[in-house]
């Protein structure tokens, strides 16, 4: 089956990609010698285009409608199954406005980052981040498990080259350690979707949820031991690594920390979600009996990881690291939300997925605006910042207060939907939700504890009385992070609304699943 016209989906996902062609067609210098700055203009023309092409596929999509939309499908190989299938429905909608948010905002403070003057390269750079921004949107985008595959697969390879090209001293270390991490777990994902695939005698995701829906493709369940229960396990270990749940969390903080800024803005923003998506896209569907039955002990890690998280932050003494470890706590309760597996829980989860790109990336935003002033990312060598940068510091404590979760602010609104969810969940409930709000008193001390070392008290280091002010592109991409904060928290029903029947039928087949799990 070919498509007649293209869709809105195909412009927007296209779009970063068509963007490298004139990258690749310019001169490596300008005309003063220096390296072209048209280089980065380009890639945010690039990325601002994609953001606005899905400002408007988010307008114009049918909120009441649970289907997929914007579908584009044309057959790629057709004699097993494979097909270039991509749509949008309520569950990506969101992850695809917040990736093509998140990139212009990346690059844009690349243009104020020493490094990647320093390094060189500038027209790969941009190339790679224009790439990675293709993959992601094609992994939130993809209808058919071979495609999806392939898109993230493709993730890895300019997020690699970030780290280990513009990172920190030991960015080669870390961008290794990435890479083998996650291919490790793609590889069980890979045999998970050949078996499914051959047994479907299709890869296209609607038509096997189809075909497992009406009973025609059985997976058979019989417990945690079970062929259902090992498919699951294939997907859901790649996707945990991609997270990361605890304890496939090692990678993460040194990715962050030796990121250059925007790397780790694209990381905690976009890249952990691919994983928790990949969770609520395939798991949940297709493997419904095995994810009732594994639901205790994926929400055990997940609490884990968020009291874990949050204690480990706690005592680290570099900025950036702090930062880092906290995304494995606020990513914990993402992954209680979907394991509530109820529609209040999965709601709450695909929010806080949002919220966390936002607040997270936000985070790492003013960590690389003092990088650049002070070239270090040790604690003991702030304090008094908001006197030295008033505005700066009034920001930051906005971005830092919406990490915490102050009623108000857009972190608030996840955690509670997803403590709301983990509490009426027929296989979790009360204890689960005791120890995750733990988590939540555990932010709000870590969090406070950065800001009164880095930002309150008396400027006691010479270096830090003459801090360069905030540059137009520092200012530009904090204050957008800040709107889109209150946005949330004040109005959420745009962002509950546009997901709400999707993920309603995504809990109404789970329940129908449930009578089925082994007691």
């Amino acid at each position: 089956m070919v498509s007649s016209a293209i869709s809105l989906s195909t412009v927007v996902l296209f779009l970063p990609l068509i963007g490298i062609i004139p990258l690749l067609l310019m001169r490596e210098q300008g005309p003063d010698g220096h390296s072209n700055e048209n280089f980065k203009w380009t890639a945010l023309g690039f990325s601002g285009a994609a953001f606005v092409a899905s400002l408007v596929m988010w307008a114009t999509f049918n909120a009441s409608n649970p289907g997929l939309q914007f579908a584009q499908r044309v057959d790629w190989i057709p004699s097993i199954g494979i097909s270039f299938s991509i749509g949008v429905d309520g569950i990506s909608i969101l992850l695809i406005v917040l990736t093509t948010f998140i990139m212009p905002v990346a690059i844009l403070s690349s243009f104020t980052a020493h490094v990647i003057h320093e390094r060189g390269r500038e027209r790969l750079y941009y190339i790679f981040m224009l790439l990675l921004e293709f993959a992601m949107l094609g992994v939130f985008m993809a209808q058919d498990l071979f495609m999806f595959y392939i898109f993230w697969e493709v993730t890895l390879v300019p997020m690699y080259f970030l780290i280990g090209i513009w990172g920190a001293e030991r960015r080669i270390y870390a961008a290794v350690k990435f890479f083998l991490y996650t291919m490790a777990g793609s590889i069980l994902m890979l045999l998970a979707i050949l078996y499914v695939g051959i047994n479907a005698g299709t890869f296209s995701l609607p038509e096997i949820t189809t075909l497992i829906q009406t009973g025609k493709l059985v997976f058979p369940f019989a417990g945690v031991f079970s062929t259902q229960s090992f498919l699951f396990l294939g997907f859901l270990i790649a996707f945990a690594i991609k997270v990361p749940i605890w304890p496939f969390h090692s990678w993460l903080p040194d990715a962050h920390v030796q990121s250059p800024t925007a790397g780790s803005v694209i990381l905690a923003g976009v890249l952990l979600k691919l994983g928790a998506y990949g969770i609520i896209r395939f798991c949940l569907p297709l493997f419904p009996q095995a994810a009732h039955a594994w639901a205790p002990f994926v929400a055990t890690l997940a609490v884990i990881g968020i009291i874990y998280g949050a204690w480990v932050t706690y005592a680290q003494t570099d900025v950036k690291k702090l930062v880092a470890y906290s995304s494995v706590s606020h990513m914990g309760f993402v992954i209680l939300g979907i394991f509530a597996l109820n529609n209040i829980g999965i709601q709450g989860a695909i929010l806080q997925m949002v919220n966390h790109g936002i607040s997270t990336g936000g985070l790492f935003l003013l960590v690389g605006v003092l990088y650049e002033r002070r070239h270090t990312k040790d604690i003991a060598a702030y304090g008094g910042i908001w006197k030295v940068l008033p505005v700066f510091g009034g920001l930051s404590l906005l971005i830092t207060l919406s990490s915490m979760g102050l009623p108000g602010l857009n972190g608030f609104v996840g955690e509670f939907t997803i403590l709301m969810g983990s509490l009426g969940s027929t296989t979790l409930g009360f204890f689960f939700t005791l120890f995750a709000t733990l988590g939540v008193i555990l932010s709000a001390v870590y969090m406070l504890y950065m800001f009164q070392k880095v930002f309150m008290g008396e400027v006691t280091i010479e270096e830090n009385k003459h801090l360069e002010g905030l540059k137009w592109q520092e200012t530009a991409v904090l204050v957008a992070m800040i709107v889109v904060i209150i946005w949330i928290g004040v109005q959420p029903k745009t962002f509950f609304d546009s997901m709400g029947p999707t993920v309603n039928q995504v809990a109404q087949n789970l329940n129908s699943a449930a009578s089925t799990v082994l007691r």
